[in-house]
């Protein structure tokens, strides 16, 4: 069984694409999907990335602090400004530009993590790195987004702030908790928490895609054509920036998928929360499915071509 489970998670990409295909084809097929459920499935993947964390884990940061730095570094210089750029200059309307925006604020996604693994990149690194930008987004995600994208429309920073403190610091939090109050809970538990991640995160896209899915049919290409440079873009600089400060290949594989992939769910939900277009959404649905794709393919490539060192310890 836990076999099957592993499988059907490692095929996250094609979950995602299935999905909003099947929801661009009949939206009444996930667009019942929507409002707090989407809230509650965001808090569910967080609760799944909380339950995962131990105190043991915080401490691995100060083990490896440039790397973990460099990581989230990159995450937060990189992509904001990517994501104004792409927006730019595909002339996208301004709702999808804030979109994209606020998607390319958001932190790592616990999807890095995986492709991590399939790329026989340094996954404990990729989790570290993971978990502080999740932190760092509390403040981060809500006042790049103003900053960058209220050149756009309106942006409530304070909105977004105390919407993340809500589905991001609280459910990691008891995850966290959990980990150490209820260990056989969590034990049991464990084994499927990244499926039902990964199922929350298909649902979120494939409703947000159903509920927009005539303007993803009349201004699609533009939109997809953006997103698709934004992770490009940001796949091939997290690699270079982890050459540029002289990191091994496994280590700059580990900053290239954690800077390519982020955590759209996020996007989504503070999308529909805070912003008055339901349109400002729809980028993080796409993201989803983009840089799952890039990165599926990325780690194809890479597993046949190993790394400088183990993927299994950090490297600082």
């Amino acid at each position: 069984m836990s076999r099957i489970i592993a499988a059907a998670t490692n095929l996250f990409p094609l979950w995602v694409v299935l999905a909003g295909a099947l929801a661009l084809l009949h939206p009444p097929w996930f667009s019942w999907f929507s409002g707090p459920l989407i809230v509650w499935g965001l808090a569910l993947i967080m609760l799944g990335m909380g339950i995962t964390l131990s105190i043991d884990d915080f401490r691995g940061v100060g083990r490896v602090p440039r790397a973990v730095l460099a990581g989230v570094g990159a995450q937060y210089l990189i992509m904001p400004f990517l994501g104004w750029g792409t927006a730019t200059a595909f002339a996208l309307p301004p709702a999808l530009a804030a979109g994209v925006i606020l998607v390319a604020c958001c932190p790592g996604g616990t999807a890095s993590n995986v492709v991590c693994y399939l790329a026989g990149a340094n996954v404990a690194l990729s989790v570290l790195m993971t978990m502080v930008s999740t932190f760092a987004a509390i403040v981060l995600t809500p006042v790049l987004t103003q900053w960058l994208a209220g050149t756009f429309v309106p942006v409530d920073a304070w909105g977004l702030f105390t919407s993340t403190v809500q589905v991001v610091l609280l459910p990691v939090s008891l995850g966290l908790a959990l980990h150490h109050a209820t260990p056989r809970v969590v034990a049991y538990v464990l084994p499927v928490a990244p499926l039902v991640s990964v199922l929350a995160i298909v649902m979120i896209c494939a409703s947000i895609i159903a509920q927009t899915a005539d303007t993803l049919r009349d201004s699609g290409a533009s939109l997809v054509a953006s997103v698709l440079t934004l992770h490009a873009a940001g796949f091939a600089l997290g690699h270079f920036f982890g050459r540029f400060l002289g990191f091994d290949e496994t280590v700059r594989r580990t900053l290239s998928i954690e800077v390519g992939m982020q955590n759209s769910g996020l996007g989504a939900v503070l999308a529909q929360r805070h912003f008055a277009d339901p349109m400002t959404a729809l980028p993080a649905a796409i993201s989803a499915t983009v840089h799952s794709v890039i990165g599926s393919a990325l780690a194809a490539w890479w597993s046949r071509h190993p790394g400088a060192t183990a993927p299994s310890s950090p490297s600082n």
